[in-house]
């Protein structure tokens, strides 16, 4: 009987650990994302799975970057990441990720101006 209680207790010890094991966020910037001007915008987002506590992953996700290469990749582990992975003690483990790209103002042009005829 003590036994079984121990066991029990280990295992819902170890697996809160290892699905609680971050709420990390990681950003990197790509290309000239840092040094151009402009405001933040998202480009794209997606979710990668992983499986047996981020060891296997589940398929490859394919989030689309700009063509001009210069964007900030944040890979993070949001609330429901998080409670995914409570509910499967860990097994199954989710990151979202988003892709941001910096956007120029619009340029505002005044309308040529119309001549007057007489």
């Amino acid at each position: 009987m003590k036994f079984r209680l121990l066991f029990a207790v280990v295992t819902l010890f170890t697996a809160i650990i290892t699905s609680l094991s971050s709420c990390m966020t990681t950003k990197t910037s790509i290309g000239a994302y840092e040094t151009t001007k402009g405001e933040e915008s998202t480009y794209s987002r997606g979710k990668q799975a992983w499986f047996l506590w981020g060891i296997v992953p589940l398929g490859r996700t394919n989030v689309e970057t700009p063509p001009d290469g210069n964007c900030k990749l944040t890979t993070r582990r949001n609330v429901e990441d998080i409670f995914i992975s409570i509910i499967t003690l860990g097994l199954v483990q989710l990151y979202s990720i988003k892709i941001e790209t910096k956007t120029l103002p619009p340029i505002k042009t005044n309308p040529p101006k119309k001549e007057k005829t007489l």
